[in-house]
């Protein structure tokens, strides 16, 4: 698999070839996504995923192919969070479920654009500066222990949110859904939506998101064929994962701690590579079974009702 500006660019059309099936053909009308639904959309990306990464290990051999599968899995599980999230801001801002999908899709396609310029500036930079790949481990032991110790119950605040804030002071916004539509006019005047608000915050949330989880791909590889192209296969199927588990995802009230302790690892990694070289392989085993034993212990030790 050549890392040519030709693949890029079937790559690119690839993807926008996906989004624009998932859009225009399978989910034209708005519709509630259903638990079945959601499960066999999941299965698709899971699989095509796979497939690809079985091409990645034909064509760039076995390390990138578990590089490759590694950084799918850091990106998935770290994505958990921000299912939360979404599910927290559409409950507050009492989103219909049909509309949803809409807002998941568009938010989707933005973070991709955005995670493409994290993974560019961030791998320009490591591969000029190399020495910052220790403050990176650094922040990503941080940032593990971090989460660790806070609350595994996400909030939000949209009055304090800089960006619907400015968006409240510069934009006529209605108060009803129009629809489903993000902008309508009236009276010859624009106005924005409610659900563009929505889709707002699903893009501010993922930036914040970002931070940790473009850095713990970077630990693992300065590859950026892999960074993104694992990225972007773990972000195609979140939507998805999100209805698949947005009935069950309190089930999972321990994954924090999984997912603190697989930013601690992947910090120590780098930290400590000179010293105490950890194989790919070993790498991508302790990632499961962290995920694996945090699942786990969700169902072992559930939540209690409050």
């Amino acid at each position: 698999m050549a890392n040519t500006p030709f693949f890029w660019l079937a790559f690119t059309v690839f993807v926008v070839g996906l989004l624009l099936l998932d859009l225009l053909v399978f989910n034209r009308q708005a519709h509630e996504i259903r638990l079945r639904e959601a499960l066999g959309w999941s299965a698709f990306w899971v699989g095509l995923s796979l497939c690809f990464n079985g091409l990645v290990y034909r064509t760039m051999g076995h390390h990138a192919g578990v590089q490759w599968l590694t950084g799918y899995l850091v990106e998935k599980a770290l994505s958990v969070d921000n299912l939360f999230v979404f599910l927290l801001i559409f409950n507050y801002f009492k989103v219909p479920a049909q509309y949803q999908h809409r807002i998941l899709f568009w938010g989707v396609l933005g973070a991709l654009l955005l995670r493409a310029i994290f993974i560019l500036v961030g791998g320009a930079l490591l591969a000029r500066f190399h020495f910052l790949i220790y403050p990176l481990g650094v922040f990503l032991v941080y940032t593990g222990i971090r989460m660790g110790l806070s609350n595994a119950d996400p909030e939000i605040d949209p009055e304090n949110n800089p960006v619907v804030r400015f968006l409240s002071r510069h934009l006529p916004i209605t108060r009803q859904l129009e629809e489903g539509k993000f902008f309508v006019r009236k009276d010859g005047v624009h106005f924005a939506t409610p659900l563009f608000v929505v889709l707002v915050m699903v893009e501010t949330t993922d930036v914040v998101f970002a931070v940790d989880s473009i850095p713990a791909i970077l630990a693992i590889t300065r590859d950026t064929f892999i960074v993104f192209t694992s990225n972007v296969f773990a972000l195609l199927g979140l939507r998805a994962m999100y209805f698949a588990l947005a009935s069950m995802m309190r089930l999972f009230h321990h994954l924090h701690y999984g997912l603190s302790l697989i930013l601690v690892f992947i910090g120590a990694k780098i930290l400590l590579e000179n010293m105490v070289p950890i194989p790919m392989p070993v790498a991508l085993g302790v990632v499961g079974t962290l995920l694996v034993l945090s699942v786990v212990a969700s169902l072992l030790w559930p939540k209690k009702s409050t």
